[in-house]
């Protein structure tokens, strides 16, 4: 197998032999290295694309002067495949002039690629692209952080009164990312010249310590970065960077802007832009914006805030170093830290004395950023209620009308962000007897959601309503809290058993019933298992056909009674 396709030469692909080297001594290393990661480098071209490549983890040699030629490199930090290795190396420092060797790691595709001017290579934009790759350093020691006592440490016998060194904590963080902690974040950091170029990278340090707190991955929370200055710059998106020594690398080359802390002007830009699906964000899962200021911001919050607010966004405020009594003169707003968070009960506000100890709040401020059911501003009908359906199966239904219910509740579930984060649905099928068609938490988005809803068996037998729903009560709901819980229950006529108690029962559970009538269907039994008010949680129409029509407004009463009960 041929590692680098631009030696892989056919009728069908060639390349001009002006930009290979000559081949006998690559052959020949070639032919001496085939099989394994080797620990010798081959030689490459300036030119050599990512794309190039057929293996990943492979150490390259790139020649001296490559900084001559009219190297092609989309990216920064993470590049497009289409880019020029020994480019790209360049552009991120982790060569000179001279050359030499650099390993590349290939990643998956992504959107948005940065551009920008680093180390006498301005890299360019890329909306797209199939591929990517990274490059590191060759060294000895493997770099890699790990919350185990080191094993790449000289031996005892080699530090003669030293134990070895404890890591930072980040190991678990390199494995796919915190699954407990499915959020959406993005940093809005301070870059004006009040904090400066020193604190500026203590800023960065404790950012780097917060992300691998986090356990940032791909299923876990995913981070992007806007610099607050006279005008918010976006670093890096929600998906630029979701391996956490990739977003390690991306925070240390941030660099520092300088001028007024227009703190308003960034939460508006960030609120606006930063979690459209376009840009990464995901649906269902809660969006979070951490804002650090050091000192007080020149502009004004409210406007701002008051936008992210209802975009749904949870704003946390970080402040650092309040001003001084002989500062406030100067303040622009004093409350403006209760005026910026999602809310003004000191869960979304955090205060730190000093850049130089920031260690010791970075476990605390990881817990409330993970707290997913303090995040109220996130909180909304659409993605945090379970609705259960308790569908009747009876003899009466007939198997056409079953699938016309079937097709009315897969248009109330279509309305409702499902998926691990968000909000659930699960059904029971009854007729004398209950079936467990499928559990709240068995299906993590809402195309799975729906199709197994569609797929539903016809049971066929009589009718005992109330049972059905003490089966639904203690089955269905039993690991959910109150408040977000609602039970739809569709039937077509009357319960051999009693449905008054089972109903109490639900409600006191903390369970919202809407009761749904068909052909017929008694009033008296859908008024008594209705929640109060009854008239907004009793439905009938006289035929099956008829159901489509309460969608909307059985939607409009689930997010009534969660926005007044929450």
């Amino acid at each position: 197998m041929c590692k680098l396709r631009s030696v892989c030469v056919s009728g069908a692909e060639m390349f001009p032999l002006s930009v290979l080297l000559p081949l006998t001594g690559f052959f020949l290393l070639l032919s001496s290295t085939l099989g394994s990661e080797s620990s010798v480098p081959y030689p490459v071209t300036c030119v050599t694309r990512g794309a190039d490549l057929t293996e990943d983890g492979m150490l390259l040699l790139c020649p001296p002067d490559c900084s001559r030629w009219r190297v092609s490199v989309f990216g920064t930090g993470v590049y497009a495949s289409v880019s020029s290795v020994c480019g790209a190396a360049l552009h991120r420092g982790i060569l000179g002039a001279s050359g030499g060797p650099v390993r590349v790691n290939r990643l998956q595709g992504r959107h948005n690629y940065m551009s920008s001017y680093a180390h006498g290579i301005q890299s360019q934009a890329l909306s797209h692209w199939t591929a990517s790759f990274s490059l590191t350093k060759p060294v000895s020691v493997p770099l890699e952080l790990s919350s185990d006592t080191s094993t790449t440490a000289l031996p005892a016998a080699a530090q003669p009164g030293k134990k070895p060194l404890k890591k930072l904590s980040v190991k678990k963080a390199l494995t796919g990312g915190n699954k407990d902690c499915q959020m959406d974040i993005a940093m809005v950091i301070d870059s004006s010249n009040n904090i400066g170029q020193r604190r500026f990278n203590l800023q960065k340090s404790f950012l780097g310590k917060l992300t691998a707190m986090l356990r940032v991955g791909p299923i876990g929370p995913h981070v992007g970065v806007v610099q607050a200055s006279d005008s918010p710059k976006t670093e890096f998106l929600l998906t630029n960077y979701t391996q956490p020594k990739e977003l390690l690398f991306a925070l240390k080359e941030l660099a520092f802007l300088g001028g007024n802390t227009n703190t308003g002007k960034a939460i508006m830009h960030t609120a606006e832009t930063f979690f459209t699906q376009e840009n990464g964000g995901r649906r269902g899962h809660p969006r979070v914006m951490v804002v650090l200021v050091d000192g007080w911001p020149s502009d004004d919050l409210e406007q701002a805030a008051m936008f992210a607010r209802e975009s749904g966004i949870n704003v946390f405020l970080v402040s650092v170093a309040k001003p001084a009594p002989e500062e406030l003169a100067m303040v622009r707003d004093k409350d403006f830290m209760k005026k910026a968070v999602c809310k003004d009960n000191g869960f979304f506000s955090y205060w730190m004395s000093s850049w130089f100890s920031t260690t010791k709040h970075v476990k605390p401020l990881t817990q409330r950023l993970c707290s997913l059911d303090s995040l109220l501003c996130s909180k909304t009908c659409y993605n945090s209620v379970n609705i259960g359906f308790l569908i009747d199966g009876s003899s009466s239904v007939g198997e056409g009308n079953f699938r016309l219910v079937l097709d009315f509740l897969a248009g109330i579930a279509k309305s409702f962000d499902i998926s691990d984060v968000g909000s659930h649905i699960g059904a029971v099928q009854y007729t004398y007897d209950q079936r467990l068609e499928f559990n709240l938490f068995d299906h993590s988005n809402k195309d799975d959601a729906v199709n197994a809803l569609r797929r539903i068996p016809y049971m066929s037998g009589g009718t005992a309503t109330g049972s059905a729903i003490s089966f639904t009560t203690q089955n269905l709901f039993r690991r959910t809290g109150p408040g977000r819980n609602y039970l739809i229950v569709v039937t077509d006529g009357q319960s051999y058993d009693g449905v008054r108690g089972p109903a109490l029962a639900a409600q006191k559970q903390g369970i919202t019933i809407f009761s749904v009538g068909v052909a017929w269907a008694p009033m008296d039994d859908l008024r008594t298992m209705a929640s109060e008010p009854k008239d907004s949680h009793t439905f009938f129409t006289r035929e099956f056909t008829g159901l489509a029509e309460f969608i909307p407004p059985l939607v409009r009463g689930i997010c009534r009674d969660f926005t007044e009960n929450n």
